[in-house]
């Protein structure tokens, strides 16, 4: 059933990561850091549709869900459901020739699955293995993929069509989904579905005045996820090097930088 759901969603994914491969940002513009939004009115129109999704659905299941469920419980389905990327965020990794993230991304994996109760607890970021972030849009960055139109998708949010292929291919690529035992089939899907619920609940406020408060709520959100993106894209290339200096036993919760808990919709370049 959940496979029909997702059909629609993905052939339009498809067809918008088509539609900005086909489409090129002069070089002046891209140098510059300017936006490339030559879909702008198809991106209004899911970005309509998304804002009803979240009010009518999305946003009031989440204030109901961190509402009910104590917060400790929050924080471990959240652990539970970044676990299961492991694997895939480990497979990203390598393929960007990263063997000591892809190295810490599996023994996270392994201790947290283990030691940590299938992933609800964290002991790996207590014995200095920090938290990972990656996925197939940063493994395409590395290769040397621009980022190409932004686009907005369904049910998803801001993207751009180097990361609407990386949405993609990371949904069907985590080795998680190829174990022959599954308690649950599409596992993945449901834990990052819960995930979203309480970081959209945590948040609620940040969010709302985001989309509802803005005076043009497509532009703000559109701002913020570049911005953002780009930050952590640009960080990343630097991690790449000097993360050989980094203090192994420095606290990550003090790292404004690395701290896992931060919010994300909060824009990095603010004062």
């Amino acid at each position: 059933m959940l496979s029909k759901i997702r059909f629609k969603p993905l052939i339009v994914v498809t067809l918008m990561t088509v539609l900005g491969a086909c489409a090129s940002q002069p070089a002046d513009q891209a140098a510059r850091g300017d936006t490339f939004d030559p879909y702008e009115n198809t991106n209004r129109g899911i970005h309509k549709f998304n804002l009803g999704v979240d009010r009518f659905l999305f946003r009031p299941a989440s204030k109901g869900y961190v509402k009910i469920v104590p917060d400790p419980m929050v924080t471990s389905f959240n652990h539970f459901a970044e676990n299961l990327t492991m694997p895939g965020q480990a497979l990203d990794y390598l393929l960007q020739g990263n063997l000591k993230q892809s190295g810490n991304a599996l023994l996270r994996f392994l201790i947290n699955t283990t030691v940590g109760g299938a992933g609800l607890s964290d002991p790996a970021s207590e014995l200095n293995l920090p938290p990972v972030d990656t996925d197939f849009g940063e493994t395409l960055h590395v290769w040397g993929f621009g980022e190409g139109a932004y686009v907005e998708l369904p049910f998803y949010g801001p993207s751009t069509s180097r990361d609407a292929v990386g949405v993609v291919v990371n949904l069907f690529s985590n080795p998680i989904n190829f174990t022959p035992v599954r308690p649950v089939e599409n596992i993945g899907v449901y834990a990052e579905i819960v995930r979203r619920m309480g970081d959209r609940g945590r948040f609620s406020d940040t969010v709302d005045s985001i989309l509802y408060e803005s005076a043009d709520s497509y532009k703000q959100a559109q701002t913020i996820y570049l911005q953002n993106r780009r930050f952590e894209l640009a960080r990343d290339d630097e991690d790449a090097y000097l993360g050989l200096y980094d203090d192994p036993y420095a606290d990550i919760g003090t790292d404004p930088v690395r701290d896992p808990y931060l919010d994300p919709y909060e824009d990095p370049y603010a004062e």
